[in-house]
């Protein structure tokens, strides 16, 4: 793990800990030891072996008992030799990795080192002497932006910066070495004094760390840290950052974000898909239906460097798809996303076509075209006709019986849902959806897929709606519910927005168009229980001609995205509510909340025992990927833990007494993995290690 080699003078300790040279125990103990048995070198280089060097702490013993007192006297033995310390650097370079070199009195990197402090993303802050050494070397607003911003930055950034010294081409380790030699003696950061900064600078960076971080704590802390360092010595900077991060680290948010970065990581994670079982090879794909899903696909694969064909019925139809994808390339290039290089490589790689023998030699094809059942079985039954043996057959729909829709190839195995979210090419989540008999390598391919194309993939079964839109019903059905009793549409979304979520439910359905919404619940009126009431709102809306965001007017006016209260709305929403009879009442902010986030929850237990999604925290991801659930809520199931299970059914069990018959006890049953876990005294953690290890 640790190797020291000399030459002529210099003390190279190089460390390899694969993967990524994370800071555990282990590494952290082996350089006490190293830095003990060193000896008295002119001068040390301190490197990693393999892809990066040191990539961070590691985040497994957040949840242990604090470490950063360990940290902090390894990096102040570190800063403390009587030789100059230079920290060689390439690769990936966060958290305690950039955090050891600051505690190095030299830093010299390759061309393309990345830096950065982004421990605000997991509820902390910077815990290893960053908030107190950074600005040593950069003050304290630079510091801030860095750790506020929390998005790495590059070597000749870090150089202008002024927290590198050098840029290092060709071999590393040699540079190094020739480096440390021309240096004389230690330049300890700690001995650094920090301007003070103003606190009307200071609260122009609170003002917009509470703008940018909703209701989370951890940049207000991190504010706090960094500005400490300049009336304090660094001894006691150190200490007062260890006692603000141990509080961090306390914080519900942190452990929710710390739970959604492990969550992520464990979707890849495929019970009863032995590694044994390989992914099919995609060098290859074609999307049919040129639509503005069906090209946002085309430019997943275009960006993931994959020769993708688009298919259309018409020329029409091809043709715009074709100009939909360009224009938004045009705008990455507008934009300073991509180089006009890279747009015409891209571009590159999307062809156009009109018949089905066009897609023949594709790996992958997805089916992109409107929900209708009919006419994707009438799609499928066109692919299995035209595509090659072993080509994976994949379609979109969001809601639809895949089982079903596979009944009109002959090779069953071979189809998967690959459910994009709009805009597909933007949007990170991607639900996986297997069938009964869907083969395991399909899925395994379904899955390794999502990397090359930047999402997150979560496994699913087939049902209504598969995990997320399924679990949206109850979350949308009453917020539609609540203003037919009087709410207004900004007093449901502002106390959702409040709350966290990206953007209020009736701000997406005005977004999304609400004639989508009608179309899905009129062509699946036998899913949804018998209540006139149910989703009138949508349906009051789209009869008086107002679609949305499509046509400027649905719950708001719209001018241009900007949503604007309108009373005619309002009057609509009450005409069909009095026609219904729905009783007018007032709403509290926390009402509207629980109305809206128990059923979510509640019909989360049912994915779960019903086997739809894998694990509880594969529900998490979905709703943070997909749905703008707040990550530093830890998405739904996590939420349901951090209000308690037993409060949870209590709630559930109130509104359905308070909303009556035949409303109460026909939407507001609480799910029965619910109510048995609260019986028995259970978490969900537990359950689902009881099930993995029956499965």
């Amino acid at each position: 793990m640790i190797n020291i080699t000399r030459d002529d003078g210099i003390a190279v300790l190089a460390v390899n800990n694969p993967p990524v040279n994370t800071i555990d125990a282990a590494v952290r103990a082996k350089l006490f030891k190293a830095l003990d048995e060193i000896g008295s070198p002119k001068a040390l280089v301190l490197l990693c072996d393999g892809s990066t060097f040191f990539s961070g702490a590691d985040i497994g013993e957040f949840s242990g008992p604090p470490k950063e007192e360990e940290y902090r006297r390894l990096f102040n033995s570190i800063e403390n030799l009587p030789y100059p310390v230079v920290a060689a650097m390439h690769g990936t370079v966060m958290g305690g990795g950039l955090e050891i070199a600051l505690a190095s009195h030299y830093r010299i990197a390759t061309p393309g080192t990345r830096f950065g402090l982004p421990e605000v993303t997991l509820g902390i802050i910077p815990g290893a002497g960053g908030t107190q050494r950074m600005p040593r070397l950069i003050g304290v607003e630079k510091t801030l932006e860095l750790v506020l911003g929390a998005r790495p930055v590059d070597a000749p950034t870090a150089v202008d910066m002024g927290f590198l010294d050098k840029v290092i081409d060709g071999d590393l380790r040699r540079a190094a070495v020739e480096f440390a030699k021309t240096l004389s003696a230690p330049r300890r950061t700690g001995d650094r004094k920090v301007e003070p900064v103003s606190e009307t600078a200071i609260q122009s960076f609170r003002d917009k760390a509470r703008q940018q971080y909703r209701n989370q704590p951890a940049p207000l802390t991190a504010i706090e840290a960094v500005t400490a360092s300049a009336r304090m010595p660094l001894r006691e900077g150190l200490e007062y950052e260890t006692a603000l991060v141990n509080g961090a680290k306390a914080t519900i948010e942190s452990k929710a974000l710390v739970h959604m970065f492990f969550a992520e990581r464990e979707t890849r994670r495929i019970p009863a898909i032995g590694s044994d079982v390989k992914a099919r090879n995609v060098k290859s794909a074609a999307i049919v239906g040129a639509g503005t899903m069906g090209g946002g696909i085309a430019i997943c694969f275009a960006n993931a460097g994959i020769p993708v064909t688009l298919l259309d019925a018409s020329q029409e139809g091809l043709d715009r798809g074709l100009a939909a994808i360009g224009k938004t390339y045009a705008s990455m290039v507008q934009r300073g996303r991509l180089t006009p290089e890279d747009k015409a490589k891209r571009l590159a790689l999307v062809s156009g076509a009109l018949d089905y023998d066009s897609v023949g030699d594709a790996d992958v094809i997805i089916e992109a075209v409107f929900e209708n059942p009919r006419l994707k079985k009438e799609v499928f039954a066109k692919l299995d006709a035209a595509a090659k043996p072993g080509a994976i057959l994949a379609t979109n729909t969001s809601t639809l019986d895949i089982e079903d829709i596979a009944t009109a190839v002959k090779r069953p195995h071979d189809v998967v849902g690959l459910h994009f979210f709009s805009p597909a090419n933007v949007m990170p989540l991607l639900e996986v959806v297997r069938t009964k008999d869907t083969a395991p390598e399909v899925i395994r391919t379904a899955m390794d897929l999502a990397r090359p194309l930047r999402k997150t993939a979560v496994l699913a079964r087939v049902c209504y709606g598969f995990i997320g839109n399924r679990m949206m019903e109850g979350y949308a059905r009453e917020a539609e519910r609540m203003v037919l009793e009087g709410a207004t549409p900004r007093q449901v979304d502002s106390a959702l927005e409040h709350w966290g979520m990206a953007m209020g439910i009736l701000a997406v359905f005005d977004m999304a168009g609400i004639g989508v919404g009608v179309s899905v619940h009129k062509s699946n009126a036998d899913k949804y229980p018998p209540d006139p009431t149910y989703y009138q709102a949508d349906f009051a809306l789209y009869d008086a001609g107002r679609e949305g965001q499509k046509n400027g007017k649905g719950y708001y006016r719209y001018e241009g995205r900007a949503r604007i209260d309108d009373p005619a709305a309002v009057e609509i929403l009450r005409a069909r509510a009095s026609a219904l009879g729905v009783r007018q009442r007032t709403h509290t902010d926390e009402e509207i909340l629980e109305r809206c986030l128990y059923p979510l929850l509640n019909e989360g237990f049912r994915v779960l025992e019903e086997g739809v999604a894998v694990r509880a925290s594969d529900i998490d991801v979905v709703w943070a990927s997909g749905y703008g659930f707040p990550r530093y809520r830890g998405g739904p199931m996590f939420h349901a833990e951090t209000i308690g299970l037993k409060t949870l059914l209590e709630g559930i069990n109130r509104y359905r007494a308070q909303l009556g018959e035949p409303y109460g006890s026909m939407h507001w049953q609480p799910a029965p993995l619910l109510v048995k876990l609260v019986r028995e005294g259970k978490t969900l953690a537990q359950w689902d290690r009881e099930r993995a290890g029956k499965t």
